[in-house]
């Protein structure tokens, strides 16, 4: 069997973080892990930001919910739905999340946890565990499937490594230029094109 593990942000929907920093004028809050691939010094700055200015988990839910998932992402889903068993690994939060799931008809999603209190203040992030997606491919190799990874940021490169086959998709060229030995594609035709170069069963 073979399973398609997806990145969420940047592959099938807009970044979170960015369209709330371009919604408040926070130009700190655009930084991503394109950028600086330490996620916990990523997380806290970003906590640090909202406590600054003063926004909350409301605040941020508002933006989302004017979003929509980039165009042919849930068509390019669809597709790989119908030759694949998908999941979504992502450094995102439920909390962010679901409204844009709902759009993407809900496929599975391995994720992380906020702690908010009463005011919607975000107090803490709840990881699920450390470098949950590469942890999250190794457990489904050993359920006996071959994994085929896409993902846009070096948080996803561990991820890449170690499936079967990994696949840089809508990735900025430092994340390009630093991983050569994965494909780089930027169309969802030309990552249909890569799941089907890299699957066993369908080229079989």
């Amino acid at each position: 069997m073979e399973l398609a593990c997806l990145d969420l942000e940047g592959v099938l929907i807009p970044e979170i973080w960015i369209a709330f920093a371009e919604k408040t004028g926070i130009e700190e809050l655009k930084a991503t892990t394109r950028d600086i691939p330490d996620y916990d010094v990523l997380m806290k700055q970003r906590l640090r930001l909202l406590d600054e200015h003063g926004y909350g988990l409301p605040a941020i839910q508002e933006v989302i919910g004017e979003l929509d998932p980039l165009e042919g992402a849930g068509e390019f889903l669809d597709w790989l739905r119908e030759r694949f068993q998908v999941v979504i690994l992502s450094d995102t939060f439920y909390e962010f999340a679901m409204p844009l799931m709902a759009k993407l008809g809900f496929p599975a999603l391995l994720c992380h946890k906020l702690e908010v209190n009463a005011d919607g203040r975000i107090t803490n992030y709840l990881l699920r565990q450390r470098d949950p997606k590469r942890q999250s491919v190794r457990a489904f190799q050993l359920l006996n499937y071959r994994v085929i990874a896409a993902g846009d940021s070096y948080n996803d490169t561990t991820m890449l490594k170690q499936a079967e086959a990994g696949i840089l998709f809508h990735a900025p060229k430092n994340v390009i230029d630093e991983f050569p030995q994965f494909p780089a594609v930027h169309t969802f035709d030309e990552l249909k094109q890569q799941f089907l170069a890299a699957s066993q069963i369908h080229n079989g």
